[in-house]
């Protein structure tokens, strides 16, 4: 074949490779998201984590341009819903709002298929105190009553519970610990029905998160001993903490915005820079005002060094005083 003029041999390889090119860009990964993303939350509707992702849910859609549609999976003390996260594709299409201390606390308690290393950490968003409190005609009027009636009557003060290893049963054995005493869990599925079991006078207490308490005890002759927090809560300041009442106990229920491992840096970086902007919304703090959702953000790293620590702690704690 002769060529054309000019036109040499490299040329023409070029000229032929060119089409080539075209179809590899439009092959390229298309822009983050171009669909709905799917929120898991591994506990039952209506619940503090569930207010908590269909809350910013909403705003994410806003900043983002796509739905974020919450997927409900409870079970097995939030394991079902932290499983569906941990196997999900790591595509940015799948994420959790998911619980500590669940998530360092079932490793050390069971044999799950995931460990604090099957995850990409986005951003922690709400840090919800836990609290005691018991029925308001019980005679019991500050966390020194109720460490005063334990030592009277061990094992007869009996508080109720969520499962084994959630952030109330956990806060009742570490009460015990710090203050040595000894107290009664009483485990039920939820918090409204240990609510209720306050209010007939079949347990003497609850265990709770404040958020949640402050709404679902709203009608309910329930009172409150304090916070178990390193300072007041801006949800109700008047409750002091159990330190401040010489109780050496913080806990509460942390949730963070958790995919699976190994999801693309710009999608985690524009979906951090996406949360950063929502957590400064006045129109968003303002939502989580008004129902009971006390903010703590921390992004990336520092949610990651948090939970890190958290993690010894409670192993620590576990080879002291198994909780199972």
């Amino acid at each position: 074949m002769t060529l054309p003029k000019g036109l040499g041999r490299r040329s023409l390889m070029a000229a032929a490779a060119a089409p080539l090119a075209r179809p590899l860009v439009a092959n390229a990964q298309p822009s983050w998201p171009d669909r709905p993303v799917t929120l898991v939350v591994p506990f039952g509707a209506g619940g503090g984590n569930d207010i908590t992702a269909r809350t910013l849910g909403q705003f994410l859609e806003r900043e983002l341009g796509q739905p974020f549609v919450v997927q409900n999976r409870p079970g097995a003390g939030g394991e079902i819903g932290i499983n569906a996260v941990a196997d999900s594709r790591p595509d940015g299409y799948t994420f959790g709002i998911l619980n500590t201390p669940g998530l360092v606390t079932i490793p050390i308690e069971r044999n799950p298929r995931w460990n604090l290393d099957s995850f990409s950490f986005i951003a922690s968003l709400v840090d919800d105190p836990a609290v005691i409190g018991v029925h308001a005609q019980s005679g019991i009027t500050s966390l020194a009553d109720l460490v005063a009636a334990a030592r009277r009557e061990p094992d007869a003060v009996t508080i109720a519970t969520q499962a084994r290893g959630s952030t109330s049963f956990l806060s009742v054995r570490m009460l015990e610990m710090a203050a040595g005493i000894t107290l009664t869990p009483v485990i039920y599925n939820a918090l409204p029905p240990g609510v209720l079991a306050v209010a007939q006078r079949e347990v003497r207490g609850a265990a709770a998160n404040l958020g949640e308490a402050l709404i679902m005890t709203a009608s309910q002759p329930f009172r409150m001993l304090g916070v178990m927090a390193e300072e007041r809560s801006s949800l109700d300041p008047s409750l002091p903490t159990f330190r401040e009442q010489g109780v050496d106990v913080a806990i509460g229920s942390l949730r963070g915005f958790v995919g699976p491992r190994g999801i693309p840096a710009p999608i985690v970086a524009r979906l951090t820079a996406a949360i950063d902007k929502v957590s400064r919304d006045p129109e968003y703090l303002e939502v989580c005002r008004r129902t009971q959702q006390p903010l703590r953000i921390m992004l990336g790293d520092a949610y990651v060094a948090h939970l890190r620590d958290a993690d010894g702690r409670f192993r620590a704690m576990w080879r002291e005083k198994p909780w199972i």
